[in-house]
């Protein structure tokens, strides 16, 4: 069959490239149109070729949730999604302010702890976050604490942009936006030679120089090393996909060591001194000595190197209080706090359980709310109220009245969709959008970012873990 555009529909929701059936989005109408030219049944040879690509390339994440830790071929769509250039200016400046209010906090809370003192943020809230790790106050000594932030955008029905989430600790996805596009280059050639799409390919090189810049003073040629958990990671993948596009060394803990007050790798040369960490591992993995004396990911005695500044680690140990669910919903006076600026891209709206009013509107309307753990990721301990079951609805009010500091719940946003190949058929599937914004020197958002797709009907969970799969992202010129 040839591809036809013409008889899909974008329904009661946002479509990022088609303003109704059959009427491109003005940013939009060439792609439509050349794909509309292709031969019969091109879009979907080139759809399979493009699914075969990422499996010789070895695109892949691990599964735990089937008890067995399978590792799958991440799903790509070759229906790129379009932002034009004067929304993406937008999106920039609003994720450059929001990255920067965010360190201001996380280094405010582990030093002087100014917005606590102000009544800003209650200060129950930080001591009782996981990701708060009081050794760590004090630690960091150039200011900046998240290097490489993950935030995840949606749109609703309206157009309108909203913040889901922030991602401080070890964001990850950033090698499928990489390969992804690298796909599409070959999988359309004709459209990048044409169109004015913004490049994605320099982004190793701009994490490099982002990890060289904050390396301790005075070391001319700095030494950066990929610390992974090792080849079971679910993003095994992508550590050693950016070791090796940075040309540097991926490394676990056991082949790191403190030595004379340094910290060092193990080479066939002998001992050879570490500068930067590019830390892929979780803050409480990190050194056995401070956080969790069973790990056996990290390296004894690696907090105090760092604490005296012979080495520097990205992101910082303790950036997770940034990613409690909880904190998230107090972004906005943080940015007002610090800034004196109203943010340029709102949160989602967000109900606090542990407040007691937000409680008892959450317990009487969960049929039509999402509500998240305050520290669970990748679509895990979530319910969405829409298509839950009563029995599930009962096990969260369980568990909110248990622990109501643990949960948020936010409104069931109409997510927006973009045409997808979907058993043979074009269809309307919801996705997000996870912009990867860099701080070193000064801040950097890298154009575009991996567009997440929910490829089961109506789903709304865009995770890979639950099913999800990806999208070039084409950020345009002009």
């Amino acid at each position: 069959m040839p591809v036809k555009f013409d008889n899909y529909d974008p329904g009661d929701f946002y479509d990022e490239l088609f303003l109704s059936r059959g009427e491109p989005r003005p940013e939009a109408s060439q792609l439509v149109e050349r794909f509309q030219l292709l031969p019969p049944e091109d879009l979907y040879r080139r759809q399979q070729a493009a699914q075969t690509a990422m499996l010789k390339m070895g695109a892949t994440f691990n599964v735990y949730s089937d008890g067995r830790g399978t590792e799958r071929i991440l799903p790509f769509d070759v229906i790129p999604r379009i932002v034009s250039a004067q929304e993406w200016a937008v999106l920039e400046r609003g994720l450059k302010q929001r990255v920067q209010a965010l360190n201001l906090f996380i280094d405010d809370v582990y030093g002087e702890q100014k917005i606590i003192q102000d009544g800003i943020v209650p200060l129950e809230l930080i001591t009782s976050a996981t990701g708060y790790l009081p050794p760590c106050r004090g630690t960091n000594q150039q200011g900046i604490w998240c290097h490489i932030t993950g935030t995840d955008l949606v749109r609703d029905r309206s157009g309108q942009w909203y913040v889901l989430e922030d991602n401080m600790r070890c964001p990850s996805g950033v090698s499928y936006l990489l390969e992804n596009r690298r796909v599409m280059k070959s999988s359309f050639p004709e459209l990048f030679a044409s169109l004015g799409i913004q490049p994605v390919d320099d982004y190793p090189s701009h994490l490099l120089e982002t990890l060289l810049h904050i390396a301790p003073a005075n070391i001319p040629h700095p030494t950066v090393v990929v610390l992974t958990p090792g080849m079971y990671n679910s993003a095994y993948f992508e550590h050693s996909f950016l070791a090796q596009q940075m040309g540097v060394e991926l490394v676990e803990g056991r082949d790191l060591v403190v030595d004379e007050g340094y910290l060092k790798m193990q080479t066939t040369q002998g001992l050879k001194k570490v500068d930067v960490i590019y830390r892929r591992i979780d803050d409480d993995f990190m050194d056995p000595t401070v956080f969790r004396a069973d790990s056996m990911l990290g390296v004894a005695g690696l907090m105090e190197v760092y604490r005296q500044g012979r080495v520097a680690i990205a992101n910082a140990p303790g950036t997770g209080v940034a990613d409690d669910k909880v904190i998230y919903a107090y972004v906005p006076k943080m940015i007002k706090y610090y800034l004196d600026q109203d943010p340029i891209i709102p949160n989602a709206p967000t109900y606090l359980c542990w407040l007691p009013e937000d409680q008892e509107y959450v317990l009487n309307n969960l049929e039509k709310l999402v509500v998240k753990a305050a520290n669970e990721s990748g679509g895990y301990g979530m319910l969405i109220g829409t298509q839950s079951t009563p029995e599930q609805r009962a096990e969260f009010t369980t568990k909110i009245k248990a622990n109501p500091r643990n949960y948020i719940a936010q409104e069931t946003l109409a997510l927006s969709r973009v045409p997808t190949i979907t058993e043979g058929e074009i269809s309307g599937c919801h996705v997000d959008l996870r912009p990867y914004i860099l701080y070193g020197k000064e801040i950097y958002v890298h154009p575009g970012g991996l567009t997440r797709v929910a490829l089961r009907p109506g789903s709304l969970v865009v995770n890979s873990s639950q099913g999800g799969g990806t999208k070039d992202t084409w950020v345009l010129t002009s």
